[in-house]
């Protein structure tokens, strides 16, 4: 299996300024796979077109059984469900199809239980807490927990749920949050 870091940007409204800051501000060769995990449950994304014009690695919509591969960007398509086994991708109908999607807590929680090598797990904008109830588990595991700081998102209440955990390792805007993430790469623990 893969043991190169995942690094998994969960996010919701607001989170698009999120993504663009964190993405401009990373190198093609940065040696992770950045996995973007947005609600978006009614039209199909179009995250992928979007981000790739403000990412030096490739942009890709994930699809049943793709490979995760190192410096790349991933795109969860729309009312799905993300899981990883065996270092690919896995879709699943989005299990909650009413009130606030949880994709991001299913994400994290495939992670934490499929994944082999280091962990970064980021919290931006967004209403409701999506993401939070898995964020204890990912620190646990040796992982790093970040969100972003609120006062710097559109929609504080994600990042504001994350941080309510306790389980946050860096509260920061999404430009330090981009270069925390280098620096990590560069020095992984």
């Amino acid at each position: 299996m893969a043991n190169f870091p995942l690094v998994c940007i969960g996010g919701s409204a607001g989170g698009l300024d999120g993504y663009i800051k964190i993405l401009r501000c990373l190198p093609a060769d940065l040696n992770v796979a950045v996995i973007i995990v947005n609600h978006i449950t009614v039209a199909p994304t179009m995250l992928h077109e979007v981000l790739a014009q403000f990412s030096a690695m490739p942009v890709e919509l994930v699809s049943e059984g793709l490979p995760i591969r190192v410096n790349r960007v991933y795109i969860i398509p729309s009312n799905r469900d993300l899981h990883i086994t065996s270092g690919t991708f896995q879709l699943q109908p989005i299990s909650k199809p009413r009130g606030w999607p949880d994709v991001i807590t299913v994400f994290f929680q495939s992670v934490i239980e499929n994944w082999d090598g280091k962990t970064v797990a980021v919290i931006l904008s967004g209403y409701d807490g999506d993401g939070a109830a898995a964020l204890c588990a990912i620190q646990a595991m040796g992982g790093i927990t970040m969100a972003q700081k609120p006062s710097t998102a559109a929609y504080p209440d994600m990042p504001r749920s994350a941080i309510a955990t306790g389980c946050i390792d860096f509260i920061l805007s999404p430009e330090e949050i981009a270069l925390e993430i280098r620096r990590l790469s560069a020095h992984p623990v």
